[in-house]
């Protein structure tokens, strides 16, 4: 006879986990368009040009920079 259950609790937490990696991530993408738009605007001002990240690819690379930092603890 075979002993399931360490293969029923790895794939029982899984999605759990997946799910507070989506809900920090849209958090933290969400709070972050504000701030990254602010500093969108001050690099337009600086480098006097448009080939710079806009202010959504920031807060994406800014919220899959943070998100598995709080999800690794």
């Amino acid at each position: 006879m075979s002993d399931l259950s360490n293969t029923d609790r790895r794939l029982k937490s899984r999605p759990r986990s997946r799910f507070e990696y989506v809900l920090f991530f849209s958090l933290i993408f969400v709070l972050a368009i504000p701030f990254s738009t602010v500093g969108w605007v001050i690099d337009l001002y600086r480098k006097q040009t448009f080939v710079i990240n806009g202010p959504l690819a920031r807060a994406w690379l800014e919220a899959h920079r943070i998100t598995p930092v709080i999800c690794s603890v």
